[in-house]
Parts: C-alpha cells; structure tokens; sequence
C-alpha cells in the first residue's frame, strides 16, 4: 500500500482512511489535500478516482484545471480533452442542458473537445471508462496529425 501521488509507504489507517473517504490510496499529507480541493471546488468523488485510474494508466491529466472560465474536473491538455462528471445528470433541468451545450461549445472554440461520463459510470466501470477515454485520445491524437 502505497501513496499514489508521492509513492510513500501507507499504514494501515492512512490506507483505510482514504479509501473510505476517497476511494484511493493516498498518505495523510495528499489525503488533507485532495479534501480542500473537493471543499473549495465540490470536486465529485468519481473525478477524483478517474483522475487517479487515469494517472496509473500513464495518462498525464490534470484535476481541476482553470479553462479561463470555469474550473474542468478532469483536463488532458496534450489531446485537448476536457472531461465533466455528472453527479447530478437524473436532475438535469433544459436550463441546466443549455448551459452545458454552450460550455462545451466555448471549449471547442478554444480547441478542447468536452465530454460529460455520469458518476455512476466511473463509479461501477472506472477500468472501461479509463478504456473508452484512451480511445478518445488516439482520435484525437490522430484528427490533431490529419490538421
């Protein structure tokens, strides 16, 4: 067991927990840390464990990127990707749908392509979640050659 951003060694109760609160495997020092970004941005615990499914699989992804308009959960700046979780999608009002169409048409504009997983999605299928964004990014890896 062992900190997944600093690789340090986890005791048995730094492990339990961050795995209760967070659901990966942090030591005290990043476990405080990813709990004020959560407090000062309500970051969904699914981006939280996206971000570090995604990290293990080798994909340098930043959490709560500034886009200069609005904080993204999860940003993968080398294929322009920036990825929303839906925590609230069963409560989703038409006001709440435009106002997603146009952030996501604010992001194309500036390049980035923007998608939206349910939280339910990454909560019960983070390994084909990770599976179907590495497939994203080789689209647009290759569209970004074809330019």
């Amino acid at each position: 067991m062992i900190c997944l951003e600093c690789n340090k060694e986890l005791g048995y109760l730094d492990h339990k927990n961050a795995m209760d609160s967070l659901g990966v495997e942090l030591c005290v020092q990043h476990h405080q840390r990813m709990q004020k970004l959560i407090e000062k941005n309500n970051t969904p615990l699914e981006a939280v464990q996206l971000y570090y499914a995604l990290k293990e699989a080798g994909i340098g992804a930043m959490l709560e990127w500034w886009d200069g308009k609005k904080s993204v959960d999860i940003a993968i700046s080398r294929v322009k990707l920036n990825i929303e979780i839906d925590s609230e999608y069963d409560k989703l009002t038409e006001e709440d749908a435009i106002n997603n169409l146009e952030e996501a048409m604010h992001s194309f504009k500036n390049g980035f392509t923007t998608i939206r997983i349910p939280h339910i999605v990454v909560r019960y299928y983070l390994n084909e979640t990770v599976k179907n964004i590495i497939g994203i990014m080789e689209g647009l890896k290759a569209n970004i050659r074809m330019i």
